[in-house]
């Protein structure tokens, strides 16, 4: 590669990248989708996290109930923060409103994080939709959440979605400078809070971030389509499509980050300075992503992969088509194939073509760092999703997660309704953990399967595709159709609409797993051993006896042995 002579000392990590939860997600606007819908997507890739649906229930909240944060990280508790009088039930990272969440962390600054801060971004996302009417409502009760109980943790991006709208949000800490209270003698933070922004992504046009800032300048106080924090009473005016904390210059000039003027203000070059790490193995991702659906994203290569850091990627695209879910299951299965970076197509992936990497991401060969790719495609997801919000019909019903677990590339997408009352027994929270198996949980299933495959990838990827795509295509076509009869008894009987939405989803998730348990049976009877045993439509063929399989040995492909020639010579000759 013309640049390798660059990456010995090119390659720096922001910290999202060493992070554990680093993720990848896609927006679409409703002007840009092909039922009208609003769309995000969100990929927990954790080396910790477990793969489950969460599930809050709604409804009125008994005087005194409160809301217990902890720190994702960690589980550290944080703040208790009381409920209101009612709540909103919540699947996933979606609500009955049809208010939809998703994050990466970027990290930032690393003197931003602030450890004295009591809410982290996972208890912000998920006390926000247990709330939240609209995406504006959710913006405004995130930025009240850090000014009233401190930002714990480092730079995110959050994905913000309604049947209506679709925002980007980006937040960063601003650290830790204690002070003594000389009347109370109380030691407080002096910069308690976040600096942060939010921007409407105009109707027709998509966008995308994964563990990097991409907010740059915006309009700010001149502007009548921009608010501050401080003007929520504009907050629902159709014509503000930019909301952002009223000291976020401010405090960058006080920290010494930025002089110029305010107009040229960038959010991502002053709190998370780009670097060659931050564009190869994040704005590498959209870029992927990008140019799927827009033919000029090509001059954007040279950026996307660390070379150019002067020629950013816009903070939105528009696609030349309208987008669909499977579009974003697409995108979330992409491991730069179809472009000179294949995960597929160099000799780490193996002789037979694995698209993933075990980490760690870097490493040193002779004094000289390397590194692998950091594809959307990652082993360590615990679980992933593609929200839909849907106008046209009632937030229950109208609000749907697509929602899988494991690798996203041998994962599937299985529909949930955002007003369910309860989840598949097979996703549910507590049936296993990262530390304790379990036979009948999603996650087990799924990654016992991936791990399987890993071994021979290229032979066994058809096999999983065909029910992968089987699974999918069923869900596409039922979904109208229940669509259709949930609306009609919401009519006449919401109750029983509800019933009917929780049932489907619950047994479409728990028929998932056990298909999925089916083919683990079959791909390890077929492929035992290195062996690969004869079949037709699923059922194996035997000798004319009727006892034995017919099994061939498939060989390594050719590169794969002259490599074993080059590196040992005569020593593997065959004597005649």
């Amino acid at each position: 590669m013309k640049y390798l002579k660059f990456l010995s000392f090119a390659i720096l990590f922001t910290t999202a990248i060493s992070n554990a939860f680093s993720c990848t997600s896609y927006l679409v606007t409703p002007g840009a989708s092909v039922d009208g819908s609003s769309m995000i997507s969100y990929a927990a890739d954790s080396h910790i996290r477990y793969g489950e649906l969460y599930h809050f229930k709604g409804g009125p909240k008994a005087p005194g109930s409160y809301f217990q944060a902890y720190y994702r990280g960690s589980h550290k508790p944080l703040a208790k923060i009381p409920y209101p009088a009612y709540t909103y039930n919540v699947i996933g990272y979606i609500n009955e409103m049809q208010v939809a969440l998703g994050e990466t962390t970027f990290g930032g600054r690393n003197e931003l994080n602030d450890s004295t801060g009591m809410i982290d971004y996972g208890s912000l996302m998920f006390y926000t939709l247990q709330t939240a009417k609209t995406a504006r409502d959710a913006i405004r009760i995130i930025s009240e959440l850090v000014d009233e109980y401190g930002y714990y943790g480092m730079g995110e991006s959050f994905s913000i979605a309604d049947p209506n709208e679709v925002w980007i949000m980006e937040i960063i800490g601003k650290g830790t400078d204690l002070k003594k209270d000389p009347k109370t003698g109380k030691v407080y933070n002096a910069n308690k809070g976040a600096v942060w922004v939010a921007i409407k992504i105009p109707d027709g046009y998509i966008s995308a971030h994964a563990n990097h800032a991409r907010i740059t300048t915006f309009p700010q106080k001149k502007s009548k389509e921009s608010i501050t924090n401080k003007e929520f009473k504009k907050l629902f005016d159709p014509n503000v499509r930019v909301i952002y904390a009223h000291d976020v210059v401010e405090f960058a000039r006080k920290q010494k980050y930025y002089n110029g003027k305010d107009e040229d203000f960038s959010f991502s070059d002053v709190y998370a300075p780009l670097d060659f790490g931050a564009a190869r193995f994040c704005e590498a991702r959209v870029w992927s992503a990008f140019r799927k659906v827009n033919g000029d994203m090509e001059r954007y290569k040279d950026y996307a992969m660390g070379y150019d850091k002067t020629n950013r990627m816009p903070l939105y695209i528009k696609p030349e088509r309208k987008l669909s879910v499977q579009d974003l299951i697409d995108f979330k299965r992409d491991y730069l194939q179809g472009t000179e970076f294949d995960m597929t197509q160099d000799i780490g992936a193996g002789p037979w073509g694995l698209p993933i990497r075990w980490r760690p991401l870097t490493w040193t060969v002779d004094s000289v760092e390397y590194f692998h790719e950091r594809t959307t495609v990652t082993q360590q997801t615990a679980f992933s999703f593609i929200t839909q919000s849907r106008k046209n019909y009632p937030g229950p019903i109208g609000g749907i997660i697509w929602f899988g677990v494991d690798d996203t590339n041998l994962s599937v997408y299985v529909p949930m309704y955002a007003g369910m009352t309860r989840v598949p027994e097979t996703f549910a929270e507590g049936n296993g953990s990262i530390i304790e198996y379990s036979e009948n949980s999603a996650f087990w299933t799924f990654n016992k399967l991936s791990h399987f495959v890993y071994l021979r990838y290229s032979l066994q990827i058809d096999d999983v595709r065909k029910v992968q795509s089987q699974l999918e295509n069923r869900f596409a076509e039922l979904v109208p159709a229940i669509d259709l009869a949930a609306s009609e008894l919401y009519k006449a009987d919401k109750e029983l609409a509800i019933d009917f939405i929780t049932d489907f989803s619950v047994n479409m998730g728990n028929s998932t797993v056990e298909r999925w348990q089916e083919l683990y049976r079959f791909l390890m009877v077929k492929y035992l051993d290195g062996n690969l045993k004869k079949e037709v439509d699923g059922k194996f063929l035997t000798n004319k006896y009727g006892k034995y399989p017919i099994v061939s040995h498939p060989n390594y492909p050719e590169w794969w042995l002259k490599l074993i020639i080059e590196k040992t010579g005569d020593k593997f000759i065959y004597e005649k």
